[in-house]
Order: structure tokens, then C-alpha cells, then sequence
């Protein structure tokens, strides 16, 4: 059966959507078109290239997540230097062996620029913050001088993915500027609307796959102190958006995978942790399509 999918951000949690994919391509169902946010824009980029589920578990069995923190540079070899790096260069890591490493994958399947897949097959959620705007890739590019068809989506992905302080943002040139491009999530974290047409409605059943509980099932965040503020409003943040859209009718076609006890940026996630990941998206995925 064909449907369209959009899978949402959740950094390292990533893991539980491979599962997800697993049983979906187990039971017959294949994506026509893709859509994601940071973690759901790599699976829906390696998805649009032509991966399986099998090939993009081992895609990332055999990933040392670590060789992907390319540490900024800094003038002085001091480990406080890199405080003061984040000051100018924005990010802790640069991103560039993140981007190399899409780069690689994506070259696998011959795949390089949005001209290399289905018109229309793909489309990615990055943040513009000089504009304070939301981009989808490749649609908004030629708003900015750029040819869509010649971007490269390891370059998207990196601008989907550029979680904040964390990888130094994208700049784009645009005229006489540059223009500071960051993780999609911060605006919209699950573009669930992504496909519907000016009347709001589908080409084809859009199946949704989200690194959360429904929101029914969500509880409250606790607020004590200013950490968990800053975590409160970060999350309301990326969420506001998406959760405005979904109603209980949205609900009906979207697989929720409850990840909240594992950390979006654990670069250390050992074995067990990502299998408990992809099994989670398993099940939850299994049970789901019992009634869909």
C-alpha cells in the first residue's frame, strides 16, 4: 500500500523510527513521499534515496556516533577555550563530519542533490533565525537565491539537524549576508501538515510517526527551578506549532513512540539502549496498525 510519511525530530531516539520502518515495510506499506524533521529528516532522506529498513539499521549498528562531534576550532588548546568558541562560532561542534557522513551514505545510493529523487518525494524542516522563519527544503530555497534541484540534501540535512549550541548553525549567503540556519525542531518539530493541499486535504493516507505520547497521555512539566524552565519553554516551543495541528482526527493516523526516559543528544548510547529504542518503535508500531 502506498502512503506518505512524516516523521518528527528527536535526535539520538531517532533509533525507535528505524523500528517503526521495520514493521511498516514488513506489513507492505511504502512511502510515495517523506517528510522530517532533524532525526525524522535523516530517515526520511535515506528512505527517498532508496534504503531499507534492513540497510538503515545497519547504517547506524556500524555508526561510531562519537566521530561525528567535530569539536570547533579554537586558537588555544584549552578545554575552556571551547566556552568561550560557542560565544562566536555559535555551536560546540562544527557539523561538518555530520554533513560528510550523510554525504557518504546518501553518494551510496548515487543520491546528492533534491534532483536525484522524485519531485515532490522529499521535503525537510530547517529554522531560519535571521529571518525568524520556518524553511522547507527544497521548496523555499529559490526564495533565497538558490536552484532547489543543484542543493545538496546532505546540506539540508545538516540545516534540519544543527541542534542548537550544540553544531554550529548553517549560514547560507544570501546578497551581501549570511543567513543563520538551525535545527527545524525549533520551529516545527513534527510538520505533520507538510502535505495537505490548499483546501487541506491528501493526496494519499499521510501516516505519522512521532518521538512522544499523544497528548492525551502527556503529563505536565515540572517547573522548580531554572533549568527545568528553560526545558519547559524549549519543548512548548518546538511543540506549540505542530500540536495546534493535530486533532483527534490527526490522531488516528499517527504512531505515538514514548522515548521521554532517553536524551536527544546521548552521544553515548550504548547497544542495548539503541535496541530497546528500535523494539520500542516495533511494537508500538505493530499494535498500532492492528486498527489502522
Amino acid at each position: 500500500m502506498l502512503i506518505d510519511g512524516v516523521f518528527s525530530g528527536g535526535g539520538l531516539k531517532g533509533f525507535a523510527l528505524v523500528g517503526a520502518y521495520q514493521m511498516l515495510e514488513e506489513k507492505g506499506y511504502r512511502f510515495q513521499r517523506v517528510a522530517g524533521t532533524s532525526a525524522g529528516a535523516i530517515i526520511a532522506s535515506f528512505i527517498a534515496a532508496g534504503y531499507t529498513a534492513k540497510e538503515i539499521e545497519e547504517i547506524l549498528d556500524e555508526l561510531d556516533v562519537q566521530s561525528l562531534l567535530d569539536p570547533s576550532r579554537r586558537i588555544l588548546p584549552f578545554p575552556f577555550m571551547k566556552w568561550i568558541g560557542l560565544y562566536w562560532r555559535l555551536g560546540l561542534y562544527q557539523g561538518k563530519a555530520l554533513e560528510n557522513w550523510f554525504l557518504e551514505k546518501l553518494a551510496a545510493k548515487d543520491v546528492y542533490t533534491f534532483a536525484d529523487v522524485a519531485p515532490g518525494s522529499l521535503k525537510l524542516i530547517a529554522s531560519d533565525l535571521t529571518n525568524g522563519k520556518m524553511i522547507v527544503l527544497p521548496d523555499d530555497l529559490p526564495s533565497y537565491g538558490i536552484t532547489a534541484e543543484t542543493f545538496p540534501i546532505a546540506r539540508a540535512l545538516r540545516m534540519s539537524c544543527g541542534i542548537p549550541f550544540f553544531f554550529e548553525p548553517v549560514r547560507l549567503k544570501v546578497g551581501s549576508g549570511d543567513t543563520i540556519v538551525v535545527d527545524g525542531g525549533v520551529l516545527s518539530n513534527f510538520p505533520l501538515w507538510i502535505f495537505d493541499d490548499e483546501r487541506g486535504r491528501k493526496e494519499r493516507p499521510v501516516l505519522g510517526l512521532k518521538l512522544s505520547r499523544s497528548q492525551e497521555d502527556q503529563q505536565g512539566y515540572p517547573i522548580n527551578n531554572a533549568l527545568n524552565l528553560f526545558e519547559a519553554l524549549f519543548t512548548t516551543m518546538k511543540n506549540a506549532h505542530d500540536e495546534r495541528y493535530i486533532s483527534r482526527k490527526h490522531e488516528m493516523n499517527i504512531i505515538f513512540i514514548p522515548v521521554e526516559g532517553y536524551s536527544a543528544t546521548d552521544f553515548d548510547l550504548d547497544e542495548q539502549s539503541k535496541e530497546a529504542l528500535l523494539e520500542m518503535g516495533r511494537s508500538r508500531t505493530r499494535q498500532f496498525l492492528k486498527t489502522w
